[in-house]
C-alpha cells in the first residue's frame, strides 16, 4: 500500500508519524497516524469521536460551557464540540508538541476550523498530571480503553481516586465522557458510577469498509449531580 509520509518525530513515547494515502477500496484520501508499528487512529473511523463530543455535550446542561478535551488527535471530537453553540471555550490538552504542529501547520484537513476559532486554545501538556481547569465538559480520548493505556502512568486514572481528581475540576452538573476502543467494562462502568452517577456506556456502531462489516467503540458518560 502506497502513502506519504507527511511527518515523523522522535517523542519520548516513541516514534509517530502522520502519513497519507488513497484507500483503494473507497477511492478516498486517509490520513494515518501510527505510534512506532501501531496504528494510533485513522480518518477512515471517526463516528466514535464525533459521538464522543456529541454524546457528552448532549448530557450538558445550560449555557456558555466550558469544555476541556483531552488528547488531540486528528481534531475530530474538538472541532465537532466547536459546532454546538453553546460552547464557549475549548481547550485542548495533547501531550505531543508533534501532534498540535500537525493543525498548527495545516497538515490535516479541515484543521484550520479548530486552530482559527477564537474558542480554542490548544495545550501541550499530559492531561493525566497536569491539574484541569474547572469546567462544564470533560471529553477524553487518549488511551485505547481503561484497561489498554499507552503509558502505564494512565492507569490511575481509571480508578475511584483518579476519576474523583476529575470529578473536582467539574463544575455541579458537569459532565465527563470517555472514547474507548473495547466493548463496554462492567468494572470501570462500577467504577465510574461511584463517582458520577447515572454512568452510561453508549455502544457506537459504524460501517468498517476494510472488513466490509461493523465495528463499535464505546463511550462512556457520567455526570455529576451535586
Amino acid at each position: 500500500m502506497r502513502f506519504e509520509e507527511l511527518d515523523w518525530q522522535a517523542t519520548p513515547m516513541g516514534e509517530i508519524s502522520l502519513r497519507r494515502r488513497i484507500e483503494p477500496s473507497l477511492q478516498v484520501e486517509v490520513h494515518e497516524v501510527l505510534l512506532g508499528e501501531e496504528y494510533l487512529m485513522s480518518s477512515l473511523f471517526t463516528v466514535a469521536e464525533v459521538e464522543l463530543a456529541r454524546l457528552g455535550l448532549a448530557a450538558a446542561t445550560g449555557e456558555a460551557l466550558d469544555v476541556v478535551v483531552g488528547g488531540l488527535g486528528l481534531g475530530w471530537t474538538a472541532r465537532t464540540a466547536l459546532e454546538d453553540p453553546r460552547v464557549r471555550s475549548l481547550q485542548v490538552v495533547e501531550a505531543l508538541p508533534t501532534v498540535i504542529e500537525w493543525h498548527e501547520r495545516d497538515l490535516l484537513p479541515h484543521a484550520a476550523a479548530l486552530t482559527g476559532d477564537a474558542r480554542t486554545r490548544l495545550v501541550q501538556g499530559d492531561f493525566f498530571g497536569m491539574e484541569l481547569p474547572v469546567c462544564d465538559v470533560v471529553l477524553l480520548d487518549v488511551d485505547h480503553s481503561p484497561r489498554h493505556v499507552l503509558h502505564p502512568s494512565h492507569a490511575g486514572f481509571y480508578t475511584a481516586q483518579g476519576l474523583e481528581r476529575m470529578r473536582s475540576r467539574l463544575r455541579p452538573h458537569g459532565v465527563f465522557a470517555l472514547w474507548s476502543d473495547d466493548p463496554p467494562d462492567a468494572e470501570f462502568l462500577d467504577v465510574l458510577g461511584q463517582v458520577l452517577p447515572d454512568a452510561q456506556a453508549r455502544v457506537v456502531r459504524f460501517a468498517n469498509p476494510l472488513t466490509g462489516g461493523e465495528s463499535s467503540n464505546t463511550v462512556y458518560v457520567g455526570v455529576r449531580t451535586v
